[in-house]
């Protein structure tokens, strides 16, 4: 990891791997959660790609004053990252808020980003198809919020170590600083400005993120292509990465 500064004096962690002259593979992970998240799979790109990954605003590395966040503070800080790193065209891969964080970024920042991948997200906003009040109430209750997140994001048959489940050194306050950003996402006005190829990757039976938001993203975004992968949940990215990494080569390497 390097520190690093935003624009506003924020301090950010980042980290780089793989390739030092190879194409940049920009990685973006869920809410509330630090780079960790992309353990294990950070690996499969570094053959091919330089990987950069950076922490949010109140995780990991980089941490300071609480703040009203929101995704496009998010996706500024990403776009800052690439830059200071002298990148001026990358594949950008974000999964559930980080999916949303790229959204902005690649409608904002076009320069920036030469192919998009977005992996259980939703545009946010009225047009997104949310989760059930049963998967709220499950989520928001303390003692029930483990097991409920090992059923949203894996099936019965999952019996691996997961780093998806959020970042244990947040405080009370950063974790809903990042909820709220993520719940107060909206993207659709902004979705038909993203010029970068783009494929959306989804499993059917994610009941955090439904699997209905896949094709209002593919359908909004200009030559979207879209992906759903059979009886994958919330973490199908990571229980199935062995099955998407076929479909993200082909993406990726076009």
């Amino acid at each position: 990891m390097r520190p690093s500064t935003s624009r506003d004096g924020f301090p950010l962690a980042v980290r780089t791997s793989g390739l030092t002259d190879g194409p940049v593979l920009l990685l973006l992970s869920g809410q509330a959660n630090s780079h960790d998240w992309w353990t294990g799979l950070r690996e499969t790109f570094e053959n091919q790609f330089r990987v950069v990954t950076f922490d949010y605003r109140g995780t990991g590395g980089s941490r300071g004053p609480v703040a009203e966040w929101t995704t496009e503070t998010f996706a500024e800080d990403a776009a800052f990252v690439l830059r200071e790193g002298g990148v001026r065209g990358a594949a950008v891969y974000g999964t559930s808020m980080g999916g949303r964080v790229a959204q902005h970024l690649a409608a904002r920042h076009p320069e920036l980003v030469d192919r998009l991948v977005l992996a259980c997200t939703s545009p946010g906003g009225p047009h997104a198809v949310e989760r059930s009040p049963a998967v709220r109430r499950r989520l928001a209750d303390d003692a029930e919020r483990g097991r409920a997140l090992r059923e949203l994001f894996y099936t019965d048959a999952w019996s691996g170590e997961s780093h998806l489940f959020g970042d244990p050194t947040m405080t009370v306050e950063e974790s809903r600083a990042h909820l709220r950003a993520s719940n107060r996402h909206d993207a659709w006005d902004v979705l038909p400005l993203i010029k970068a190829p783009t494929l959306v990757l989804h499993g059917t039976d994610d009941l955090m993120v439904p699997s209905a938001n896949a094709p209002l993203l593919a359908r909004r975004i200009p030559g979207a292509t879209m992906h759903l992968h059979e009886g994958g949940r919330h973490g199908f990215f990571d229980e199935f990465s062995e099955d998407i990494a076929p479909v993200l080569d082909a993406f990726l390497e076009a």
